[in-house]
């Protein structure tokens, strides 16, 4: 069956999907985007995914296309139309619309561009990467400095990704020019201290304020978890008792290996593996 695409209020087949050549996400990056992760053929997280979806229009200052009441009905079309009854992911994206190009912002009647896309996912790969852990390296961030915006600007995350798929690692992981780990280049990282304490980095705009993070943080302190958001090291990381990254299709994903140094004893730890099927558990 052909996928079926969104695009400024007409549902198309994927094949026929188009925007304008002036587009100004496809000229300028000028535009975000928020991806909305499903379960069980029901979108998870919805509240949390729409509200950062609107900081982000915020962020830079950007209309919402139509009414965010609208969208959960939209988002449940895109389940239907596609056919998708388990595991998947929606991609929201909504730029400042097409206009000549030029770098100042346009006139504020210009029309925002709308699209949505939908896909399966088999999310059987993920539980299966779980219980053996995986690899990341560490990397230079070099990103601009409003990481809080879920921008489609990606190109340093792009590289970053290419990077660890080449050294044959899961993810990167960005650290900055004090040697301080900020997060990875498509999801959010966290240690298990020697303590038992679990560490992440503070929200602000080094980070992108992750909706499974926010989850994951819930459930830690209602687990009776210690969690401390704060800035800590890539040695820190490295001597760390457990590590694990978080996002919307990964959910909680223990790491083992951090630029070819095992973590502890090189296996996914307790407290990763609880969190992963606690936060399953409540989708």
């Amino acid at each position: 069956m052909s996928r079926i695409a969104y695009v400024n209020g007409s549902y198309v087949p994927l094949a026929y999907a188009r925007v304008h050549v002036e587009d100004r996400g496809f000229q300028f990056s000028d535009g975000v985007y928020e991806v909305f992760p499903v379960y069980g053929g029901r979108v998870a997280n919805m509240p949390w995914h729409l509200e950062r979806l609107g900081n982000s229009l915020t962020g830079l200052q950007l209309a919402w296309p139509v009414s965010p009441a609208v969208i959960p009905a939209l988002l449940r079309q895109m389940l239907i139309r596609n056919r998708i009854t388990g595991g998947g992911m929606i991609y929201v994206q909504i730029t400042r619309g097409a206009s000549p190009r030029n770098h100042v912002f346009p006139s504020r009647d210009l029309k925002p561009t709308f699209v949505i896309t939908a896909r399966p996912l088999d999310m059987t790969i993920r539980d299966i990467q779980a219980a053996k852990g995986v690899r990341v390296i560490s990397v230079t961030d070099n990103r601009w400095s409003r990481r809080d915006i879920k921008s489609v600007s990606l190109l340093p995350n792009l590289l970053a990704k290419q990077k660890a798929m080449e050294a044959g690692a899961f993810e990167a992981l960005f650290v900055d020019g004090q040697s301080m780990v900020t997060e990875c280049a498509a999801s959010t990282f966290w240690i298990v201290t020697e303590e038992g304490e679990l560490w992440t980095h503070p929200l602000g705009p080094e980070i992108l304020p992750g909706v499974t993070r926010r989850a994951v943080l819930t459930l830690a302190r209602e687990m009776g978890l210690r969690v401390e958001e704060r800035v800590f090291s890539l040695e820190q990381a490295i001597a760390a008792r457990e590590a694990f990254l978080t996002s919307a299709t990964n959910f909680v994903m223990p790491i083992v290996e951090i630029d070819g140094h095992f973590i502890a004893d090189g296996v996914p730890g307790p407290v990763s593996m609880r969190l992963r099927r606690a936060y399953i558990d409540k989708l």
